[in-house]
């Protein structure tokens, strides 16, 4: 984040970042600072949105209350492009880990993102509370991770806390404050505001929305906002709770209403006083994307070789919310089958309508998934005439789980042969019409009367024939076992000789 100087810098509240491993109880955290309960609102207790929220906060000695923007980034793996965006905005971050369970992955994978957008950040050691937890444990995990604590040989602040039961969470928030002074974060309210994307939806009745951060100068109504292309006219202005403001200034979180198309998530904005101004800067950036080719879509990169003749499967996704794709696709192409290939033929943010099925309907494999989403009644009439399958998901892990399955059952079924048991051929005595009476010893497994076999000489296989009748030890059998010999009449083609290795096969689905 860019710290303003200049005369009429003024100090402004800190962007902070929760981030951490999924469970790890980051939106308990927030949920505590905001005595509010959104993790019973987010589908399974897991955030799959990236949420912004402002918060006011007495510290400690303190008159004055003190703003504090917070964001919430998923936890989940797939989300890994919204938290990398959720630390490109922000000023601090807070990393949160479990006294239970240390370092996991995606702890590891949102240090990065701290450190490739070079902010300072503290360590919540949660979960403290619990009967497994062992806060000395965890430092010594962190140390072993390359993240040094203070005492522990290094600089790194941390602050033990419990989510559920508010330890420690003053002194974390204390915390964040002392750090943001030593920042020195300033913006200039004279200015046109400017600032980040962090997310974008379609509304069917409101049209396309954008949350917004401001990171410098002021918003008013009736100015114009744009967004790489995406420009919108400044009708309303709405906080995190949907509540109408006159304008907003630097660090708060808003939504705007009325954008002509769904501003890129992680795009920068700026705002404009006049249409013209906003909409010659809007023809600039349409013009660079056009001398540019156009992104090509998303395509898997398969750790499973990919069989000849492989289904195609095409999936049209959609979702309510434009950061979410980015997870939806990463996660969906995870998936993968040796016999099947998954084609995302299109992707949009909104609810499953005609087009969707239309395009869907050209293909009598395709799947539209959605997530946070509703089906129009027009797609689904269409989807029965044509026989697509449309599901709609509310967590991102039932819709792994649920395509996984469906792509097994669709898998095309190919017949392979399994070596039921192997015999060598110690004496030829006699053939008539095709059927050879022979004797020989069974070397594994087993034969039975009915199995079919291929005959091998010297390691290649010369002909096929089936079992007619076995007998051992003078008297007829149904089957013979490993080690034992055997008199055997095979119907075969070719004359069988000793030496030769019969081969039984049972023919099953693999």
């Amino acid at each position: 984040m860019i710290k303003q100087q200049n005369q009429n810098a003024s100090p402004r509240p800190p962007i902070v970042v929760i981030m951490g491993h999924i469970d790890h109880g980051k939106s308990s955290l927030l949920d505590y600072i905001r005595k509010t309960n959104i993790v019973e609102g987010e589908a399974g207790g897991i955030t799959q949105h990236l949420s912004a929220y402002e918060v006011e906060y007495n510290s400690k000695g303190s008159t004055t209350a003190n703003h504090i923007t917070f964001l919430d980034t998923p936890g989940h793996e797939a989300f890994s492009k919204m938290r990398a965006r959720g630390a490109g905005v922000a000023d601090i971050a807070i990393l949160v880990v479990s006294a239970e369970d240390g370092v996991k992955e995606q702890t590891k994978e949102a240090l990065r993102s701290i450190k490739e957008a070079g902010i300072p950040y503290i360590v919540a050691i949660n979960k403290i509370d619990k009967p497994n937890a062992n806060v000395e444990r965890t430092k010594q995990n962190l140390a072993e991770n390359e993240i040094y604590l203070e005492g522990f040989g290094g600089d790194i602040s941390f602050v033990p806390i419990s989510a559920k039961i508010g330890t420690g969470v003053p002194e974390l928030l204390d915390m964040m404050l002392l750090i943001a002074e030593m920042e020195n974060l300033t913006g200039d309210r004279s200015l046109p505001a400017e600032g980040i994307v962090v997310e974008s939806h379609i509304d069917t009745k409101r049209g396309t929305s954008a949350t917004l951060i401001i990171t410098n100068g002021t918003l008013k109504k009736g100015s114009f906002i744009l967004a790489e292309e995406s420009l919108a006219p400044v009708r309303a202005i709405e906080n995190f709770l949907g509540k109408q403001m006159s304008e907003a200034t630097f660090s708060n979180p808003i939504q705007i209403t009325g954008f002509d198309s769904i501003p890129a998530v992680g795009s920068l904005f700026r705002a404009y006083a006049n249409k013209k101004d906003a909409e010659k800067e809007q023809a600039e950036h349409l013009n660079q994307r056009e001398a540019h080719t156009k992104t090509k879509p998303a395509e898997s990169v398969r750790t499973i070789p990919l069989a000849e003749n492989a289904l195609v499967v095409p999936i049209v996704l959609k979702a309510d919310v434009a950061g979410t794709l980015e997870a939806l696709e990463k996660e969906i192409l995870k998936i993968e089958r040796e016999h099947i290939k998954i084609k995302i033929i299109a992707t949009g943010v909104g609810t499953i309508g005609e087009n969707d099925a239309k395009l869907a309907s050209g293909s009598d494999s395709a799947i539209i998934l959605g997530f946070h989403t509703k089906v129009e009644r027009g797609a689904q009439d269409i989807a029965e005439r044509f026989g697509i399958t449309i599901k709609t998901f509310d967590i991102i892990y039932k819709l792994s789980e649920w395509l996984g399955e469906e792509l097994d059952r669709r898998t095309p079924k190919i017949m392979g042969e399994e070596i039921t048991g192997t015999a060598k051929i110690l004496k030829a005595f006699s053939v008539m019409r095709n059927k050879q009476v022979i004797g020989g010893k069974v070397l594994t497994g087993n034969l039975e009367v009915g199995a079919q076999v291929k005959i091998m000489r010297r390691e290649v296989e010369i002909g096929r024939g089936k079992i007619e009748g076995l007998q051992q030890q003078k008297l007829a059998s149904k089957k013979v076992e490993e080690g034992n010999e055997c008199g055997m009449m095979v119907e075969a083609k070719v004359e069988i000789v000793g030496g030769d290795i019969l081969e039984a096969f049972v023919m099953n689905e693999k």
